[in-house]
């Protein structure tokens, strides 16, 4: 296999480059396997690779590099998300086999930008978990949007909704709840 810092980053997720420096280390004894996703902000053009579950704790750096993707490109106020989301989004890949680019359509909105998307959408929710860094709009690259909605469905993932002719679906880590 090609190192790529991609491929890097699934073999930190899988604990393999841990085992390979420390053959001691069994995989069996490791309590959690780290967690990985690469991103891709379709409004901003940026592209994320990151580990921010080391197997142990959370990636502080890390999170802090997904809330910036993350962050409300309109007025490019940046807010803490709420880390179970990537959680939500990592689980969802792991029933689909796949290891898909996340592709954000909207994380984190400021009130101001709520309100503004409001006056123009019936679609956008006055209380939106958007901002308080509880929900993201996102697909999967080559993932049907059906298959990822109903994969968040079965892990109750939140709210999930689903958005097909603005080709996302929408979780967050509010009340389980379904909508389209």
């Amino acid at each position: 296999m090609q190192v790529t810092r991609r491929n890097f980053i699934k073999l930190a997720g899988s604990g393999l480059v841990v085992a390979s420096c420390a053959p001691s280390v069994a995989l069996a004894s490791t309590p959690d396997l780290s967690r990985s996703l690469a991103f891709n902000n379709l409004h901003t053009g940026e592209n994320l690779e990151t580990c921010y579950f080391d197997g142990k704790q959370y990636v502080a750096k890390e999170l802090g590099r997904i809330n910036h993707i993350c962050r409300d490109f309109r007025r490019n106020e940046i807010h803490k998300m709420d880390k179970h989301l990537f959680d939500q989004i990592s689980l969802i890949q792991k029933e689909l086999g796949v290891d898909s680019e996340v592709q954000i359509i909207s994380g984190y909105r400021s009130p101001a930008t709520n309100a503004s998307l409001r006056a123009h959408s019936s679609g956008v929710a006055k209380k939106s978990y958007h901002m308080t860094g509880q929900a993201i709009d996102f697909r999967l690259e080559g993932v049907s949007l059906r298959r990822v909605r109903d994969v968040a469905r079965e892990i109750k993932a939140g709210g999930v909704g689903y958005y097909p002719s603005s080709n996302f679906v929408h979780i967050d880590t509010g009340p389980v709840r379904y909508w389209s």
